[in-house]
């Protein structure tokens, strides 16, 4: 009996557990209407397939339910879905709370009736696709909590009712975009958006001044609204709101000076108004924000002496101030308190003294860049402290013992990049006595120091920098050749060493760099590494200055300059093997011979300046190939024939080919006579080319003749007396006969 109860027991047990999933699955199983609107939806996808088979949607991947089978969430980021938002499939879920299409490449315009039916959205997450158009008149719902449309294609105006429905809103971004018209501040008024934390306007169009209303956001701790059009004050009331963590509004044309209020933004955190016209002198009082990590003010019109209480900042991780109007002996500062200071930027100012030497306290420095001051001494001992260091620019001061600087700095294992630029004016190159059991540098990819009159040789000690990558020495009064070993440095692809006094032949192991021949892994290597401040490259043009940053070490082009120097000889055939150069600078020399036809197997190449030189013969028709070129330059040499047609050679002006008396040939206002053909004055050229390097074996040749025929003759009168006296008996008779003839 006890075993026939436990039986039926289990019996009921496991009918009820069976009951319990049916009923279970009745109230998650989701709408009929809505599972044919995700279908639809999926349908427009052109890939991949999301594999929605099974009967109930609510089980399908990224679709969520509520117990009554509505569809609440639909999250697919990151899918690599690919095609149109079909506004009529996605309108029929009208429970939907999350939706979330983020980095994909969906296309479409945000319809108004689609839009207007998520009327039970809390979050809409839209970046990082391609929609396009502009937004509806409002929000859809007023459930809205973030919104975010950013790094999409979405234009026009922001529509002022767009925040009607925004009292529940708290972020909002539409950065990556091409929005014009004014910022709307008016989402920050009270009866629109009182729980507003984050704005995100940057890298739109918007123009015009920031209008007053941000002070009304008074729970607003990130606003964004840097890389636009955007001019005028920066609005007081902004520092009503207390609570903001960040602030960065860079690449834009504000002006004024920064209000003392600032002081209001106790838990500022970043600061950034870069690339402005911020005038007067920095608060006295900003050390007060004692919560300061990054501080960007470089590129604006900011003067006067460093306040000193920003040695307050003990939180301070980053400090850029560069290129700006600011004064004052640094020296005197004490920048022991940064003890988190990770980043330094004050180049280009009316800084005064010498390098602090409480800077050296800040332990975890990794990059200092002082150019463009007035500084004055000697590097000192102590900079080796500073074990993380690996960006050091000196530049543009007045720094002295240029050799001192070098001994002590090879010892920083950690640097990389190294910037002595227009610094140690006048003085020697550090030769290779002077860097006796020279072991340092071993991690250094970038050495600079150009501008600086250095005389002397390119040393010996250089060639042991095996990841040197970047040596620029352009603009001193370096003499000598160019050492061969350059072509041994298995990273280095750029050389610069324009503007000196060096003097011999190109050397062919130079056409042999590792780093420029056609090896991607090698290449790939260069892109790959960045530095740890941007470098900067100006661009003047008609429509105004424009300013260029990178901080990939690939800012620098693939380059072998040796432009305005005394270097003679042929420009080495060889050259063809450096595939991956993209500029070639050796103009104003002394080469001679042709250009070489393997030039043309530089197929990245965007600069070719040979001018003012002494080559001959006539432009190889297979420069023609070379697609990228950007500037070209062969004038002022002996250069003849017709400049090759149909190619992208007659697109640069006549000044590139000028002062070539027998160039013929657009785009030079003096046409060609009849032509023999390419085919021909290629064959001259290369007459020419076997020329010239036959020149030599002919003088070889009458040389070798000239001492086997002398010594042929007189060396068997020196060994044989028999020979001597038959030989002199011989030039008396004939001398006799000679006689008689002519009396």
């Amino acid at each position: 009996m006890l075993v026939k109860a436990y039986k039926l027991m289990a019996h009921d047990f496991l009918l009820f557990l069976l009951f319990s999933c049916i009923i279970s699955t009745n109230i998650h199983a989701c709408k009929q209407t809505e599972r044919n609107s995700l279908l639809s939806f999926a349908a427009t996808l052109s890939s991949p397939p999301l594999n929605w088979t099974s009967l109930d949607c609510c089980c399908w991947k990224g679709i969520t339910c509520d117990q009554d089978g509505w569809v609440t969430r639909l999250l697919l980021s990151s899918k690599g879905l690919k095609g149109g938002i079909s506004p009529f499939s996605l309108a029929n879920l009208t429970h939907l709370t999350h939706l979330n299409l983020s980095h994909n490449s969906l296309y479409g315009s945000l319809e108004t009736q689609f839009f207007l039916s998520l009327n039970q959205v809390e979050i809409l997450d839209l970046s990082y696709n391609h929609i396009f158009g502009k937004l509806p008149l409002s929000l859809p719902s007023i459930n809205i909590r973030i919104v975010d449309l950013s790094s999409n294609h979405f234009f026009g105006a922001i529509p002022s009712s767009f925040f009607q429905q925004a009292s529940n809103l708290t972020s909002f971004n539409v950065s990556n975009n091409t929005f014009t018209g004014y910022v709307p501040s008016s989402i920050c008024l009270q009866h629109y958006s009182p729980f507003l934390r984050l704005l995100d306007f940057s890298s739109n169009v918007f123009s015009g001044n920031l209008a007053p209303g941000l002070g009304k956001c008074s729970k607003l701790q990130v606003f964004r609204a840097g890389h636009n059009n955007i001019s005028g004050l920066f609005p007081e009331d902004i520092y009503n709101a207390t609570k903001v963590e960040e602030i960065a509004l860079p690449f834009n044309s504000l002006h004024g000076a920064i209000s003392d209020k600032i002081v209001n933004f106790t838990n500022l955190a970043i600061l950034d108004l870069s690339f402005n016209q911020f005038g007067g002198e920095l608060p006295l009082n900003l050390g007060k924000l004692s919560k300061l990590k990054f501080v960007t003010l470089d590129f604006n019109n900011l003067e006067g002496v460093l306040p000193p209480s920003l040695m307050n900042c003990t939180n301070l991780v980053e400090l850029h101030l560069g290129i700006n109007h600011l004064e004052g002996d640094i020296s005197v500062l004490d920048f022991s308190r940064l003890s988190q200071l990770t980043k330094l930027d004050l180049m280009i100012n009316n800084f005064t003294g010498t390098v602090p030497v409480s800077l050296y306290s800040c332990r975890f420095l990794k990059a200092i860049r002082l150019t463009g001051n007035h500084l004055e001494g000697q590097i000192q001992a102590e900079i080796l402290s500073l074990k993380s260091l690996s960006f050091l620019s000196l530049g543009f001061n007045q720094f002295t013992n240029l050799t001192g600087a070098m001994k002590i700095l090879m010892s920083c294992r950690s640097l990389h990049a190294l910037f002595l630029t227009g610094s140690f004016v006048g003085e020697r190159m550090p030769s290779d006595d002077d860097m006796v059991d020279f072991h340092g540098f071993q991690n250094l990819r970038i050495l600079a120091l150009v501008n600086s009159n250095l005389t002397g040789q390119i040393p010996l000690w250089l060639s042991k920098l095996k990841n040197l990558e970047v040596l620029a020495l352009r603009s001193n009064q370096i003499t000598g050749p160019i050492p061969s070993w350059l072509g041994t440095l298995p990273r280095l692809f750029y050389i610069g060493l324009s503007e000196n006094r060096i003097s011999g032949e190109f050397p062919k192991q130079l056409c042999r760099l590792p780093s420029l021949l056609y090896e991607p892994n090698i290449a790939s290597q260069v892109d790959n590494y960045e530095l740890e401040f941007p470098a900067f490259s100006f661009t003047i043009s008609k429509t105004g200055n424009q300013t260029f940053t990178s901080q990939t070490l690939h800012f620098y082009p693939a380059t072998i300059d040796l432009s305005k120097n005394n270097i003679s000889g042929y420009i080495p055939s060889e050259i063809g093997q450096l595939q991956l150069l993209r500029k070639l600078a050796l103009d104003s020399n002394n080469f001679s011979g042709i250009i070489p036809d393997q030039i043309s197997n530089l197929t990245n190449l965007e600069v070719l300046n040979l001018s003012m030189n002494h080559l001959c013969g006539i432009i190889p028709s297979s420069l023609a190939s070379l697609n990228f070129l950007k500037e070209f330059n062969v004038s002022y040499n002996n250069l003849e024939g017709p400049i090759p047609i149909g190619s992208q050679l007659q697109t640069f002006d006549a000044s590139a080919f000028e002062g070539n008396p027998k160039l013929c040939g657009a785009p030079l206002p003096n046409k060609c006579g009849p032509s023999k053909g390419i085919d021909a004055d290629n064959k001259n050229n290369k007459d020419v080319d076997n020329g010239l390097h036959q020149l030599p074996w002919f003088y070889i040749f009458t040389a070798l003749g000239f001492i086997v025929g002398f010594w042929g003759v007189c060396g068997s009168l020196v060994i044989s007396k028999t020979w001597r006296y038959v030989y002199f008996r011989f030039i008396d008779n004939l001398q006799d006969r000679l006689y008689v003839m002519i009396s």
